[in-house]
């Protein structure tokens, strides 16, 4: 019994013709389907029909969908979910394009959260038989992966405490404010299988979302995905640079209506036995950005 991995995000922009040609020309995703106001999309590396849903009116995350290994991992998180004292609700078939049967909940931080098994396949850019190593007609930064998200809650240990407790997730890094007993925490990096996290919460509104990331090949890549981003005027929040939180490379940039993004390369592996590494508050410099140990304001203060 097993949540896989962030499978699909739904968000809202400002305007729907300036997203779609960040989203396809700076980021190179590939248009699945055009429907109304919604434009559904993904990565040229991802089997599943879509991994981002941009939606005009507004600003920020809609929902988000996480992936079971088994059809019946609904039923045994479902009893999870209840008994932790969250209300769930079945999803059918369809209800989510695309998507079969699931589960859709709030979680703690106030985000609506859906867990499925099943999603259309619409094979990847470069298919599965004797397959290139990548498109040869990759556009913009060409980005394979959605990977994970950072979202923001009131109360830090209790969704923490909701993804161990009913999803079976495991903190990989925490931040606090010190070593004492009566420590805050201040922020939680989750795993569900082998990255360094596959969701994370920081301090902040319920319901609003710091970022979501993309996973790239490495340093040479984020080199050139922030060469990119700059052909393109995008507004940079903070990078490149190095986190010792995950030791992941990165870039953080925003799209045309205000929603941030990351491009993730590096990392380290999680196993089941992986102890949990802390970070003191004397430390967030270092833990953000590990080579220059500089913040940027922009960094804690914006969200969607």
């Amino acid at each position: 019994m097993s949540v896989m991995r962030l499978g699909y995000l739904h968000i809202r922009v400002t305007n729907l013709a300036d997203a779609k040609r960040f989203y396809v020309d700076t980021l190179g995703m590939q248009v699945v389907l055009e429907q109304g106001n919604k434009i559904y999309l993904k990565c040229w590396d991802e089997w599943d029909h879509h991994s981002l849903m941009i939606e005009e009116g507004g600003v920020g995350v809609i929902k988000l969908g996480y992936k079971v290994a088994k059809p019946e991992d609904l039923a045994y998180f479902e009893k999870r979910i209840e008994a932790f004292g969250v209300s769930t609700t079945r999803m059918s078939v369809g209800e989510t394009l695309g998507v079969g049967e699931g589960l859709r909940f709030i979680i703690p931080s106030g985000h609506t959260l859906e867990l499925y098994h099943h999603m259309e396949f619409t094979d990847t850019a470069v298919g599965l038989i004797n397959p290139p190593l990548f498109p040869r007609n990759l556009a913009g930064v060409g980005v394979p992966r959605l990977d994970h998200c950072l979202l923001k809650t009131d109360n830090i240990p209790l969704a923490e405490r909701f993804f161990i407790e009913a999803l079976d997730f495991k903190p990989a890094e925490r931040l606090v404010s010190d070593l004492s007993s009566d420590g805050e925490l201040l922020g939680t990096w989750l795993f569900c299988q082998h990255k360094t996290h596959d969701i994370a919460f920081v301090a902040g509104e319920k319901g609003r979302i710091h970022h979501w990331g993309y996973k790239l090949e490495g340093w040479d890549a984020i080199r050139h995905a922030g060469s990119i981003l700059s052909m393109d005027d995008v507004s940079v929040g903070y990078g490149p640079e190095i986190h010792g939180l995950s030791r992941g490379e990165t870039i953080y940039f925003f799209d045309p209506a205000g929603n941030r993004m990351e491009v993730f390369a590096g990392g380290y592996e999680t196993y089941p036995d992986f102890p949990t590494i802390t970070w003191t508050a004397d430390q967030l410099p270092r833990a953000v950005g590990y080579i220059s140990r500089e913040l940027k304001e922009n960094h804690f203060t914006v969200d969607t």
